[in-house]
């Protein structure tokens, strides 16, 4: 089944059901915060994992004590699509592990 860029009610549906999640433009985003440095680089490479094995890879970008994570799909032209969703929930699943607010 081929990928289908999502409308816009359907982003903000799905949207309502992530909290800290937005639209940023054509992406999904969000910042998470975390204790130490250490602790959102452990972070980081979760997520790392957690895209290799959905083969879908956002955009991470690491500071001192941050994750700011984006993503769309670029098969479909940079819209968003039930994957970008789909990794926004397994890294949401993923953070309370690590400390992340």
């Amino acid at each position: 089944m081929a990928v289908e860029p999502l409308e816009p009610e359907e982003i903000e549906a799905r949207l309502a059901e992530l909290p800290g999640w937005s639209l940023d433009g054509d992406r999904l985003a969000r910042t998470y915060r975390l204790g130490t440095h250490f602790a959102a680089t452990a972070m980081v490479v979760h997520i790392a994992q957690v895209q290799e094995e959905l083969g879908h890879h956002s955009d991470l970008t690491l500071g001192y004590n941050t994750i700011a994570l984006t993503v769309n799909t670029h098969s479909v032209g940079g819209a968003v699509t039930a994957l970008d969703f789909g990794l926004a929930r397994r890294v949401e699943e993923l953070a309370p592990g690590h400390g992340a607010s």
